[in-house]
């Protein structure tokens, strides 16, 4: 479970951290996954983790949750959730991953609402596309190598992001 999480969290982050700021609503967004693949073998979809999350004992769940809260994600009814300002909505670095991670990334092309992008971190890498909808949702497709466990895996995911609304509740922006 933890693999799983961690590699949906990890492709999460790349895919919006991608998104152009200017065509992007601030306030809160929910991305749930879909399509997951490791090694070629079938993931369960985020919403069957997120219930697996909750059949876990109450301090492991707060454990899990306490991770993904330092890492400025909370968890949401669908997926994961994360909130932009519209400061950051603005410019041009929308800080939805860990600014200490190492990570980096690259749009390597734009085509209208369609762009292509790399990323590159100390325990992943690869090469995704993500399509602009709306300011209110953008769909992500996702591959490349990961090691979250000491093995080098592939990997591979879609990605749907939706936007709730502009109030972001508990849900803290990253800084």
């Amino acid at each position: 479970m933890k693999i799983r999480l961690s590699a949906i969290v990890l492709g999460v982050t790349f895919v919006a951290s991608n998104a152009q700021a200017q065509m992007l609503q601030p306030g809160l967004w929910e991305m749930t996954t879909s399509n997951m693949q490791v090694d070629g073998n079938a993931m369960p979809d985020m919403q069957i983790m997120l219930a697996q999350l909750k059949l876990l004992a109450p301090e492991q769940r707060a454990l899990m949750e306490q991770m993904l809260a330092k890492q400025g994600i909370t968890v949401g009814d669908q997926g994961i959730r994360s909130c932009l300002t519209p400061a950051q909505v603005k410019s041009d670095d929308i800080p939805l991953q860990d600014p200490q991670s190492g990570c980096t990334q690259k749009i390597t092309a734009r085509n209208g609402k369609v762009w292509n992008f790399q990323f590159s971190c100390p325990r992943a890498s690869g090469s995704g596309q993500a399509q602009f909808l709306s300011d209110r949702e953008f769909l992500t497709k996702v591959s490349g190598t990961f090691n979250a466990s000491g093995t080098p895996q592939k990997g591979s995911m879609n990605t749907r992001a939706v936007w709730l609304g502009a109030n972001c509740g508990t849900v803290k922006p990253r800084s």
